[in-house]
């Protein structure tokens, strides 16, 4: 390793640690809870870091970074002239830099979000599959690396090896993993050696498996006598054993080390001084620049499939806490810090100081700064999405029958078709995007023969395909989804990405799609079927919870339709959105047939641009009572036609009602926490936003109807001031026909009508 390369990488450990440091000891936060930062985390890759950025990265390459590495990223990135001096000292305050990467709120250009273990490693995979699905529609765009750098423990997530096995990932020859093999979780050293079964298995997908184990001065101890024997050693050394040498010097270190060792090998290290064995003996590849550089080196000459680099780092690496098994959240004192600055050469007064630019080390950091300097492209063509497809409903239709018609109307459309691109973990056609497939075909880097004989589908891949077949992994899904949706920042050109999943399996994909949204990504899913209207699949595919994740979900607009006319302006409204960057959609659809008529009724009363206005808002009134009404039902879905046969049991019975769909609850609980917080910061008593105003009378009791969890409507009795009965779904289903069901569950009309004469009651 050059001197250079050294004394950067001695003040980027400096400046990550001492980060911390003035985070928890220095900065008072009120309440007395630890502020934390992982000192010991982020020493573990100080080399691999130093080694990308100031050795490797081209300005165009992608890089995700550990979450526990954060410091050390704003460390390099504040070297780079990219961050603020005044950030380095607001690490975990409001306003400064996140505890873990962030795409959304960091200063200092984070390119993927972390924090949710391996969800980290996998974006940048995800994101590589993005570029090449953008290059083949698109044109080539200037090469991309897309670098990923994750815990060992990381690789404990079975989403991990989800994204690795998935057809959708293989052959990206522009990715490249760096493992931080330190061998430590949060509480324990890691047991056992798995590295060889992790190795293994990316073999086994593919994979091309770069080792560095070892740094140069066991390099040389190798060569010596007795070199071979002292390999083997390590090699089959349990974690557990080598950990325990770090808290060891001289004579102990070396019976402990040697303990039940073949002559050979202490021979090897007979010659070797007490103060120099244990430098020696934690000489490991991942603090090895150069050794750094040259399996990246490697790993890019390798371009027919993504590569992974195993570097064996310290957790803690030269840090009085190296190696200790509980080090994990451990801070240096005072003391520690004075003779760690020290050690750095540095003062107080020069401590948070950049590099000088007139040393050779500076020169360095001063040129690497000008070749990762990105610069401004121009702003890419986004595309422009109509108010409506054009689709046409039947008389009875289901939504997502519709929403399959929408994709294939907006597929002729061509100012929309060209960034359209759907996908599905292997639920495409049972979702009802076999017409979009059948217009614009299966994505796949290179044509391939086409077997298939199947009338209904024509399954045809090549790079000009416009759906992306996923295996069954919901998290895939979401992955891809997320980094689909960032295309516009991280490969320049804005798509409009639809993804489709079985509405019980988004739990499955939660994390990840809270992971894309969180990161800022803009797209479409469609949970479909959902609900107990799925009646004859039983429990285990009937959802429940979903409505209340899209409700209450960060950066996601929920959206439930229940009629043909209503899901198509709210779809192409969505994806209008998406082509902007504004956020991800999510609509729960079904497979339920219902009657059209009552929407095509309130379209005559209230015409196409107020009923499309209030459809987009969240609720507008479906059944108008035609003066006062003593009650009104509030429903999403496909429960609408029983809510609609409960309001006609009580019209014939005197009771007046209103009936209210509600097309997203999430736009009316929104607007009127927008307005419970204006109030509330005005001191002034919260008006009722516009579309709760509009679909609700004032003062009437309500009964909410929802094929889902009772609660997700409940609150708009609160919102409207008006008693309230919430009725759905709150037991698992049986299997059993949409009637059996719904009586279990008290969703058949004689059940809402009594919930209604109920409200009344209460009114008073």
């Amino acid at each position: 390793m050059s001197a250079e390369l050294r004394e950067i990488e001695r003040r980027v450990l400096w400046l990550a640690v001492r980060m911390v440091d003035a985070a928890n000891r220095e900065r008072d936060t009120g309440d007395g809870v630890k502020v934390g930062g992982h000192q010991a985390s982020s020493a573990s890759l100080v080399s691999v870091l130093t080694a990308l950025y100031f050795g490797h990265l081209r300005a165009g390459d992608r890089v995700s970074v550990k979450p526990h590495a954060a410091p050390v990223f704003h460390a390099i990135t504040y070297l780079l002239g990219n961050l603020d001096r005044s950030y380095l000292t607001r690490l975990r305050a409001k306003g400064g830099l996140q505890a873990y990467p962030s795409r959304t709120k960091d200063p200092d250009g984070v390119d993927f979000s972390t924090g949710s273990v391996g969800l980290g490693a996998a974006a940048p995979l995800f994101a590589a599959a993005t570029r090449r699905y953008v290059d083949a529609h698109f044109g080539p765009r200037d090469a991309s690396r897309f670098v990923a750098v994750l815990g060992d423990a990381e690789l404990d997530e079975g989403s991990v090896w989800e994204a690795v096995a998935d057809p959708a990932t293989a052959g990206l020859g522009n990715v490249m993993w760096v493992v931080d093999l330190n061998r430590q979780s949060l509480d324990r050293v890691v047991p056992g050696i798995r590295v060889a079964q992790w190795a293994g298995q990316f073999a086994a997908a593919g994979w091309h498996v770069v080792e560095v184990k070892y740094g140069s001065k066991l390099r040389a101890a190798f060569d010596r006598a007795g070199g071979s024997q002292l390999r083997d050693w390590l090699d089959r050394m349990p974690n557990e054993h080598y950990q325990s040498l770090f808290a060891l010097t001289g004579e102990p270190l070396r019976k402990q080390f040697l303990d039940g060792a073949p002559e050979p090998v202490v021979a090897a290290v007979a010659d070797v001084p007490d103060d120099e064995l244990a430098a020696l003996l934690q000489d490991l590849g991942g603090h090895d620049v150069a050794a750094l550089l040259a399996a990246f080196e490697e790993c890019d000459r390798v371009t027919d499939r993504p590569s992974v680099v195993l570097a064996y780092t310290v957790k803690g690496w030269h840090l009085p806490a190296a190696g200790h098994p509980r080090n994990h959240s451990a801070l240096l004192t005072g003391e520690q810090i004075d003779t760690l600055r020290i050690a750095s050469g540095l003062t107080a007064d020069t401590e948070w100081d950049l590099i000088d630019p007139a040393t050779p080390a500076g020169a360095l950091v001063s040129a690497r700064r000008a070749a990762l300097a990105r610069s401004v492209e121009p702003a890419p063509k986004r595309p422009v999405v109509p108010a409506r497809s054009g689709v046409r409903v039947g008389a009875r239709a289901s939504t997502q029958e519709t929403f399959g018609r929408v994709l294939s109307d907006l597929a002729r459309d061509p100012a929309v078709a060209p960034y359209l691109v759907t996908t599905a973990p292997d639920v495409a056609t049972s979702t009802n995007l076999a017409g979009f497939i059948n217009r614009t075909g299966i994505f796949a880097p290179d044509a391939r023969t086409t077997w298939s004989t199947d009338p209904v589908l024509r399954w045809v891949e090549g790079p000009q395909g416009q759906h992306i077949e996923l295996g069954i992994s919901e998290m895939n899904l979401f992955m891809l989804l997320g980094q689909l949706g960032l295309a516009g920042d991280l490969s320049g050109q804005p798509l409009l990405p639809v993804g489709t999943v079985y509405d019980p399996f988004v739990l499955r994909g939660l994390d990840a799609f809270i992971y894309a949204t969180y990161s800022g990504a803009s797209f479409v899913v469609a949970g479909t079927p959902s609900g107990v209207t799925l009646a004859p699949e039983g429990g285990a595919h009937q959802s429940t919870l979903t409505a209340s994740v899209g409700l209450e979900l960060p950066g996601v607009t929920f959206a439930e339709p229940a009629y043909g006319a209503a899901l198509d302006w709210q779809l192409c409204a969505a994806l209008g959105e998406v082509a902007a960057g504004r956020g991800a959609f999510y609509f729960r659809l079904t497979t339920r047939p219902i009657d059209q008529a009552p929407f095509e009724a309130a379209r005559a009363r209230l015409g196409d641009v107020v009923l499309r206005r209030q459809v987009l808002a969240g609720a507008y009134r479906l059944r108008d009572a035609g003066g006062p009404a003593a009650v009104q039902l509030a429903a999403s879905g496909a429960v609408l036609p029983e809510v609609l046969a409960a309001a006609e049991e009580l019209a014939e019975e005197g009771v007046a009602t209103h009936v209210v769909d509600v097309t997203s609850l999430d736009r009316l609980y929104a607007d009127w926490q927008a307005a419970v917080r204006a109030g509330i910061r005005s001191a002034r008593v919260p008006a009722l936003p516009g579309a709760l105003r509009t679909a609700f009378a004032p003062g009437v009791p309500l009964v909410t109807v929802h094929d889902a969890a009772s609660h997700a409507m409940a609150w708009l009795g609160s919102a409207i001031g008006v008693p309230c009965l919430p009725l759905g779904v709150d037991g698992f289903g049986q299997s059993g026909s949409v009637a059996d069901l719904y009586a279990l569950h008290d969703l058949e009309p004689g059940a809402i009508v009594n919930a209604a004469l109920s409200a009344v009651a209460l009114r008073g």
